[in-house]
Order: structure tokens, then sequence, then C-alpha cells
């Protein structure tokens, strides 16, 4: 089978189709034939060697959509189920860039109903990382949350969960981003930044600066692990570390089947193309997902 790989680390030309064996799945995993996989700007750091793992070939992928091809024992899926599933790992021989990919069992979800698989593969990573994160700002319905970022996908799910969980959110993007983010949820838009919310959700990355917008004793969480600001003022701050969790991802799947979840998709490139996608990526600008069909 075909898959993306990286051997040595560089720019989108660094990136490989190899052909590799088909990967079997053991106990308690599954073996899913991709249907789509999103391109994320942690495949970029990969490739670019932010990880480690030098002198390995890497597998690129951590969203996949498609459909279960085989089943190892206590698995708890079924040939032919259309499922969505978090490929967790940076470093890793083969990811969800693939033909097939190999997951754990417990990562897996069965796929939205209401969009197909391209838009769906845009699901687990970014809003499980925003839904997780918003677990550890621990808010209460009626608190202000100032989400940065909030027009990119990771962003884009936290203004939405967050207005689902009851918060009074303030979308913090460029000023051309504003109907897009008022449509996501947020109550407020605030191009330069905000002052005196209960929390700041930071997935634009902007440590101390979006620390000075929370209130004393608020809460701030960051989106890269390990990388937020010390705590000033009796700010909590710390930083998500998403985790595979295919209950958490169902929860999620039922939330675009409600409605209350968009998925965005900004193009889509064939797995061969997959360099010209992460040329793509790093031009920047995206709303939405890039997304690789085999």
């Amino acid at each position: 089978m075909r898959a993306v790989v990286v051997t040595e680390f560089g720019g989108p030309e660094a990136v490989e189709i190899a052909e590799v064996d088909v990967p079997e799945p053991g106990a308690r995993q599954v073996r899913i034939k991709v249907a789509a996989a999103a391109l994320n700007p942690v495949d970029a750091g990969v490739r670019a060697g932010g990880f480690g793992g030098a002198g390995r070939r890497l597998g690129l992928g951590w969203d996949v959509a498609g459909t279960v091809d085989a089943a190892g024992a206590d698995a708890g899926w079924r040939v032919g189920d259309e499922v969505v599933a978090l490929s967790y790992g940076a470093v890793k021989s083969l990811g969800a860039h693939a033909d097939y990919v190999v997951v754990e069992a417990d990562a897996v979800a069965g796929a939205p109903s209401s969009v197909d698989p391209v838009h769906a593969a845009s699901l687990p990573l970014n809003a499980l990382t925003a839904d997780q994160a918003l677990d550890l700002l621990a808010l209460e319905p009626g608190q202000s949350l100032a989400v940065t970022g909030a027009a990119g996908a990771v962003g884009g799910y936290a203004v939405q969960l967050a207005a689902h969980r009851g918060l009074v959110v303030t979308g913090v993007a460029r000023e051309s981003d504003e109907e897009l983010v008022r449509s996501l949820g947020a109550a407020h838009f605030a191009p330069g930044g905000v002052e005196g919310v209960d929390g700041v959700l930071d997935a634009a990355i902007l440590g101390a600066a979006a620390l000075e917008w929370v209130r004393d004793g608020g809460v701030f969480v960051g989106v890269i692990p390990g990388t937020h600001p010390a705590s000033v003022r009796g700010v909590r701050t710390d930083s998500v570390e998403v985790r595979a969790d295919g209950a958490r991802l169902a929860e999620l799947v039922a939330l675009v089947d409600e409605g209350v979840l968009t998925t965005r998709v900004a193009d889509t490139y064939g797995l061969e193309e997959a360099g010209k996608a992460h040329a793509r990526l790093a031009e920047g600008g995206l709303r939405g997902r890039l997304v690789l069909i085999p």
C-alpha cells in the first residue's frame, strides 16, 4: 500500500510516497481503509523535525475517516463499520496519510451521518483538542472566555463548543473573519484582544500577550503541550496535550449531526499530492482543513 512518510526532515519537498506492507491489527485494534485524512500543522512539525525521530521513517497523519477493514480480538468493531478516529502520536512509522491505518479500538467512533468522509476527517484532532482544552479551563456557564485564533480549525471548534457549554465567548481573529466567528457562536468579536475575561483558550499561540487579558485569578490554556506562560496575578496556566478518546469523539460526532459543530474543508488533494498539500499549508490563510483522499 501507499503511505506518506518522511525519511529526512525538511520542507514540503521532504514528503515522500512510500510502498509499505499493509499493517495488521493486534488485539483491541482495528484496521481502517482510509477514505479521507486531514492534514494538520502537527504534520508539518513532524516533517520539519520538531518532534524528533531522526534516522527513522516517520508516517504522517492523525485524522482519519473510513471503513473498518479488519479487527483484532476484543476490538468491538465490525468489518464494514464507517468510522472516524485519531491516529495518535507524532513519532510513528505509519500514520493516517495512507491507504490503510491501524489504530487502537478505543480511539474510534462511528462516523457522522450528516457529512461526507472528507468533512468527517477534519473532526478528530481539532475538535478533541478544543474539547479537552475546555475541560482544562473548567469554566462554568455564564463565565467569559476569549478564544484566540477563533477562525482557525481548533479555535473554531472551541468557539462552538464553548458557546454550547454556556460560556460567553469573545472571538479573537482578523477583522475580516468577524462574520465567520460570530456565525460560530461568539457573543463578541475583538480583533485586538479583550480585557478582564475569566479565561483564555489560546489557539493562536499568542502566549504571554493573551495571558494579560485574563482577570486576576482566572485561567489560561494553550494548545501546545508545555509551552504555556508562567502564572501571574494568580492566573492558573496550563496547556492541553490531546489524547485519543473514542467515547468523547462519539459525543463530538453527535454534535456534528445535531448541527452544533461545523466541519470546514478548505481543499482536497490526492494522496500522491501530499507534498503539494504541505506546500499549500505552509502558505497559510486557510479557513478549514486540507484533506488527503487516497
